[in-house]
């Protein structure tokens, strides 16, 4: 894959997320997805909330752009998901965010896409949970129209 030719998607604005969106925004055309309306606002107000970027920082961000529009998504060709996955008080994982985001992302994909997880996941979860779902909602085949990486 050739990245100066990338559009990216950074999906989840966290403590992950975010950071990765704006060093990408350095240099690519990169878009930071969050469902946190609130979220997006401050961001694209040049405020972190969060207090996990500086104003200065973000504003190096000179290729970046926030939304929360999931139409926002289309036309991207890497995505890289960066949900949080926590877990219940079992130590189970909750995968919810992270399936919702693959619910997503497929809907946008297309023929040679990637898609990279970010998000904290078990050995096996992108091909057991992840890539299943893609396929459905993309209709695409792993490793031919569309491709992973962890």
């Amino acid at each position: 894959m050739d990245i100066s030719n990338s559009k990216i998607a950074v999906v989840g604005l966290g403590y992950v997320g975010l950071p990765l969106m704006v060093e990408f925004a350095r240099h690519y055309p990169t878009l930071g997805f969050d469902i946190n309306v609130a979220r997006v606002n401050q961001l694209s107000q040049g405020r972190d909330n969060m207090m996990d970027l500086t104003p200065d920082e973000l504003a190096g961000a000179i290729h970046g752009s926030y939304s929360s529009d999931p139409d926002s998504l289309a036309g991207h060709n890497v995505y890289i998901v960066t949900v949080p996955t926590p877990v219940d008080r079992q130590n189970q994982p909750d995968l919810t965010a992270l399936k919702n985001a693959c619910n997503l992302v497929g809907h946008y994909l297309s023929d040679g896409d990637t898609v990279i997880f970010e998000s904290t996941v078990y050995p096996g979860c992108t091909e057991e949970i992840c890539v299943p779902i893609l396929e459905k909602v993309f209709g695409g085949t792993f490793n031919r129209t569309f491709f992973c990486r962890l």
